[in-house]
This record gives C-alpha cells, sequence and structure tokens, in this order.
C-alpha cells in the first residue's frame, strides 16, 4: 500500500468507530493529508469500503490527477453539490471548519443524509508523523539552521530588522525551501519583548537583543525555530534573562517523550522560569504541534489532557518579555521519542554578534 493509501486506512479504521459510512472531507490540509492533492479547492469522501473521491475544479484537473493516483478524480464548480450526489445514509463531516452556510448548503444538498461530527478525526491522525513526514520536518529544519547559521556571519548592526528578515528568507530559499514557515519574527531592542513583532525600518544597534523566529516549509511541512543573540558584550540583566529562558527550554526539551502528560511538559518549563521570578513575563504558550500546519495538535498547556505519543513533532518555545525593554525566545522542533529529538540543533547559548 502506498503512503495516501496508508494514511486512508487509518483514516477508514477510525473512521468505523464513529460508526459512519463515510467521511467527507474539507479542509484543504487534511485533504492533502490523505490523498497528497495540493491545490487550494478541493474536498474528498472516503467511504467505509475503502473508497476514496477528489472534488476540486477544472484548473485542477491535471495537477489532481498526477498528484493522487490511488483516488478517483470528479471536476465540478460546487464540491459539496458534488460530493453529497454519492452519500447516503450517515456521513461524518469536519464541522469544526464548516461554514455555518456551508453545513447548511450540505444538509440541504444530501437531503436526508444523517450528518456526523468528524470529531477532528484526520487531525487526531496528523499527530503521530509517519516516516515521509519526518524526512520532510528534518529537510525544512536544516534548511532553516543552515541558512542563521549563514546570515550570522554578517554583521548586523545598522541593518534595518526587515532587511535582516529578508536577508535570512533569501538565504532559505537558496537552500531548497519551496515558501516560508511563517512570516519572519526579526525583533531588536524594545522590540524583542514584542512575541509576535513584524520586522520594521528600525536600525539595529550595539546593544540590542535580537530575536529571529523563522522556519523553512518543504513539501508542504514547517519548520519552526527561535533563538535570541545579542549585538556585542551582554548586559547583566540580558544575560540573567536569556539563562533562565536557556534552563526552562532545556527542562521542556527533556520531557518530550513518549507517555509523559502534556500538562506535565507545560510544567516543567514553566516551574523553571517560575522559580528564576520570570514566570510574570512569559505571555505565551509553551509549544504546539507542527507539521503541514504551523500550530497543529497537540498544543502543550496545563489545561490540555493526554499524553504524547512517539514521532509526535512539537515545538518548545518559552520565552520572556520585558515591555520597553527587551525579551528573549529559544525555540526549538523536536521529535517526541523515548529520548526527544531536536530537529533544530543550534546553539542556544546567547551569542554575540556584530
Amino acid at each position: 500500500m502506498d503512503l495516501f493509501g496508508a494514511r486512508r486506512e487509518r483514516a477508514r479504521t477510525a473512521l468505523a468507530e464513529l460508526g459512519a459510512d463515510g467521511l467527507l472531507i474539507t479542509t484543504l490540509v487534511n485533504v492533502r493529508y490523505l490523498t497528497g492533492f495540493s491545490g487550494s479547492n478541493g474536498a474528498f469522501a472516503l467511504g467505509s469500503d475503502g473508497s476514496g473521491t477528489l472534488f476540486t475544479d477544472g484548473r485542477y484537473g491535471e495537477q489532481a490527477a498526477a498528484e493522487c493516483p490511488g483516488v478517483d478524480v470528479v471536476i465540478a464548480r460546487d464540491l459539496l453539490a458534488a460530493a453529497a450526489e454519492s452519500m447516503s445514509g450517515s456521513w461524518a463531516v469536519e464541522t469544526h471548519t464548516l461554514s455555518v452556510d456551508e453545513h447548511a448548503a450540505l444538509v440541504e444538498a444530501t437531503n436526508g443524509v444523517d450528518l456526523l461530527p468528524a470529531s477532528r478525526l484526520v487531525e487526531r491522525l496528523r499527530e503521530v508523523k509517519d516516516a515521509a513526514e519526518i524526512e520532510c520536518l528534518k529537510r525544512a529544519c536544516a534548511i532553516s539552521v543552515e541558512a542563521l547559521a549563514d546570515l550570522l556571519t554578517q554583521p548586523f548592526a545598522g541593518r534595518t530588522e526587515r532587511a535582516v528578515a529578508r536577508d535570512l528568507e533569501w538565504r532559505m530559499f537558496e537552500r531548497g525551501a519551496e515558501a516560508l514557515a511563517f512570516e519572519t519574527i526579526v525583533a531588536s531592542g524594545p522590540n524583542s519583548a514584542i512575541p509576535h513583532h513584524r520586522p520594521t525600518d528600525r536600525a539595529i544597534e550595539a546593544g540590542d537583543l535580537v530575536k529571529i523566529d523563522f522556519g523553512a516549509r518543504v513539501d508542504g511541512y514547517h519548520a519552526d525555530c527561535t533563538r535570541t543573540f545579542v549585538v556585542g558584550p551582554p548586559a547583566d540583566w540580558q544575560q540573567e534573562i536569556h539563562a533562565a529562558v536557556q534552563a526552562s527550554q532545556a527542562a521542556g526539551v527533556e520531557a518530550l517523550r513518549t507517555g509523559v502528560q502534556v500538562a506535565d511538559v507545560d510544567h516543567a518549563a514553566r516551574s523553571v522560569l517560575e522559580e528564576a521570578g520570570w514566570l510574570t513575563y512569559f505571555t505565551t504558550g509553551v509549544g504546539h504541534g507542527v507539521g503541514l500546519e504551523i500550530h497543529e495538535d497537540p498544543y502543550i498547556g496545563v489545561r490540555n489532557a493526554g499524553k504524547l505519543a512517539a514521532c509526535t513533532t512539537v515545538t518548545m518555545e518559552p520565552g520572556i518579555y520585558l515591555p520597553g525593554r527587551g525579551g528573549v525566545r529559544i525555540e526549538d522542533t523536536v521529535l517526541v521519542g523515548d529520548t526527544p529529538q531536536v530537529l533544530t540543533p543550534m546553539t542556544t547559548d546567547l551569542l554575540e554578534i556584530a
């Protein structure tokens, strides 16, 4: 069985637990996971008997045939209406992403079919990465850290945040990135205290903390990495908060092991900041799943139930953000296992840059 066929078989097994006759997938990233289709308009119907049909429009006929050799392809203008023609009995649908109008249209088009919530069925399957996915993630992460290492050979002082961001992005593209994983963050000086700062024309100065959050995308899979540097010798307060974040991040990475409760991972990272007296200044999440989406299940949080499964890929990204002064975040993409594997291997020490 091919890669996507194996994924569809896993989905069919999960579908049987819902007791439905079929599964209608309308979330594009889930369509891609089950079929390989990377177009911008598509839906996929998976029958309980293992049959599969991809619905898309005329722009993607040849692309769908090339990317999805194991499924039937139907070209239609109204994908939901076309899918409804083959639905009978009870079908699970992605009520968590369908709009109210789309759900109403589907109810009308299916004319009596019992529509059940799919309950994030495909998202749950996507949490555990197969070998092909892990390889894509490793390539995306390698491209990312190689590009940053190359960037660090150049001076930062006097350059704008925006110029540094564009430089880093070009270096990722040169190494084979198909796209950016997300909008690159380069935040200097007081801007580094803003967790999701957008690069500006602020010139980087001596004494600045420089926080860089970035990643490449390869074959649809995203890398996510953050490092924080200092231009010239660091001040005592900069060393102090960086050391606290570094210790917190190391504790969090160490906890990313098969079978560990998600809430315990959150506690492992937060407790270090709490003991150091900096937890008040940590205002973002500890980590999240990463794969075909830059943010996906599982999310690391004290209120999130469940245990980590082997071959789950998640970020670990604690930080300290001091408004008006500066901030530090250290983040890695990590493969969960009996021993955690950091996919973005690069020193987390506070490096002095020019």
